[in-house]
C-alpha cells in the first residue's frame, strides 16, 4: 500500500470488514461549508444546532469540514469524537456593506492585514476575504479591497503560518487576488483562460461549490429590477461555469469539492458536488479524489497508512463505477470507531 493507501482505492479495490463487503474510501471532505450558519444567514448558536449540522455532513460520508467562515464559535464541537473534524477560517472578513449583513468582520483596506493577523490566530489555518461583491453604486460585481491592500494580508497570514482564500464569483477581483500569491480561490465562476494560466503555474487551488452556482439564477432574478447589470453578470457566470471547471482542471489548477452548506444550501450533499464536478468534465476519479485522498492530503489530513487514524467510509457498490453510490454510504469509521 502507498504513503497515503490511495492506489487501491482509486482502482475501487474490495476488502473485507467481517462479513461485509465493499469499496473502501478515506473519509469524504467538504471543502467549503459553514458550521454555524443557518437558514437565511441566521447565527446558529446552541450546541445541538450546531452538532446538527455536522451530523449531516457524517451522513453524508465527509469526516473532514473545511469551514470557510462562520460568525459564531464552534470549537465546542472539538471534544465530541464521533463529529466531522473542522477546519476553520475564522470569520469572513469584508469591506462595509459588502456581504451578507451579520456575517463577516467589516473593515476598510488599512485595517485588512491586522485583522488577518487576529483571524488566522482563530481559525485552524485558513483565513478568509469577501474578494467581491455587489457594490451598489455600480450596480454590479466589483472587487473589494486595493492590490497593496491584499499584498500585505496575504503576507501577514503566511507570516503567520495560515494561508488565505476568497470568494468570488466575477472576474475583476481575481487578478489582484491571485498576483497577490492568494493560495484558494472559491466559487471562482470569473476565471478566465489568461487567470486559470496563472493559478496553474502558482498552484492556486480552486473550490467551485457547483451546488451553490445552481442558484445564481435565482440570485439574478432577486436583483432584476434593482441591479440589471449585475442580474446580467450572475446568468452569465451561471451558463460558464461548467466549462471554466473544465479549463481549470485541463489546466492543473488542484480542484476541489466544496458545496458551500450553511445558510441557503443544506448539509450533507457532497455527492451532489462530486456529481457536478464530473458532469463539468473531471473524469470520475478526479471528482472523487477532489472530496476524498487529494482534498485530505492538500489539508494536511491523513488518509489510508500506517499510524493515521481510521477515518473511513464503506460502499457496497464501486463509486468510479457509479458516482450515484455515493449518496448511499454504507459503514462510516471515525478515528476507528464504526458509527454505522
Amino acid at each position: 500500500m502507498g504513503a497515503r493507501g490511495a492506489v487501491h482505492l482509486r482502482a475501487g479495490a474490495r476488502r473485507r470488514d467481517g462479513q461485509h463487503r465493499g469499496w473502501l474510501l478515506p473519509g469524504l471532505v467538504d471543502a467549503h461549508c459553514h458550521v454555524g450558519i443557518g437558514a437565511g444567514g441566521a447565527h446558529v448558536t446552541d450546541l445541538e444546532g450546531l452538532r446538527e449540522q455536522a451530523l449531516a455532513e457524517r451522513a453524508a460520508g465527509v469526516l473532514a469540514l473545511r469551514d470557510c467562515g462562520s460568525p459564531v464559535d464552534t470549537r465546542a464541537l472539538d471534544d465530541e469524537p464521533d463529529l466531522p473534524r473542522i477546519i476553520r477560517a475564522g470569520r469572513h472578513i469584508a469591506r462595509p456593506r459588502r456581504y451578507i449583513p451579520g456575517l463577516g468582520v467589516e473593515l476598510e483596506p488599512e485595517d485588512l492585514a491586522a485583522e488577518v493577523r487576529v483571524q488566522a490566530g482563530r481559525g485552524d489555518g485558513w483565513v478568509k476575504l469577501v474578494g467581491d461583491w455587489i457594490d451598489r453604486s455600480v450596480g454590479d460585481l466589483a472587487p473589494e479591497w486595493p492590490r497593496e491592500a491584499l499584498e500585505a494580508a496575504i503576507g501577514a497570514a503566511h507570516e503567520a503560518g495560515a494561508r488565505v482564500t476568497a470568494h468570488t464569483f466575477g472576474t475583476d477581483a481575481l487578478p489582484d487576488l491571485i498576483r497577490a500569491g492568494i493560495d484558494c480561490i472559491e466559487h471562482g465562476t470569473g476565471l478566465t483562460e489568461e487567470l486559470v494560466g496563472e493559478m496553474a503555474a502558482r498552484g492556486t487551488a480552486v473550490v467551485p461549490t457547483l451546488v451553490n452556482v445552481e442558484n445564481f439564477p435565482g440570485f439574478a432574478d432577486a436583483g432584476e429590477k434593482k441591479f440589471p447589470a449585475y442580474a446580467s453578470t450572475m446568468r452569465r457566470l451561471y451558463a460558464d461555469a461548467g466549462a471554466v471547471v473544465r479549463a481549470a482542471y485541463e489546466a492543473g489548477v488542484p480542484v476541489f469539492a466544496g458545496t458551500d452548506a450553511g445558510g441557503g444550501i443544506e448539509h450533507g450533499r457532497i455527492a451532489d458536488e462530486i456529481r457536478a464536478l464530473h458532469q463539468a468534465g473531471l473524469p470520475a476519479a478526479a471528482a472523487l479524489a477532489a472530496a476524498s485522498w487529494s482534498a485530505r492530503a492538500w489539508l494536511g489530513l491523513p488518509c489510508i497508512e500506517e499510524g493515521a487514524p481510521a477515518d473511513l467510509v464503506v460502499f457496497d457498490a464501486d463509486p468510479l463505477a457509479d458516482l450515484d453510490v455515493l449518496s448511499r454510504p454504507g459503514l462510516t469509521i471515525l478515528g476507528g470507531r464504526i458509527l454505522g
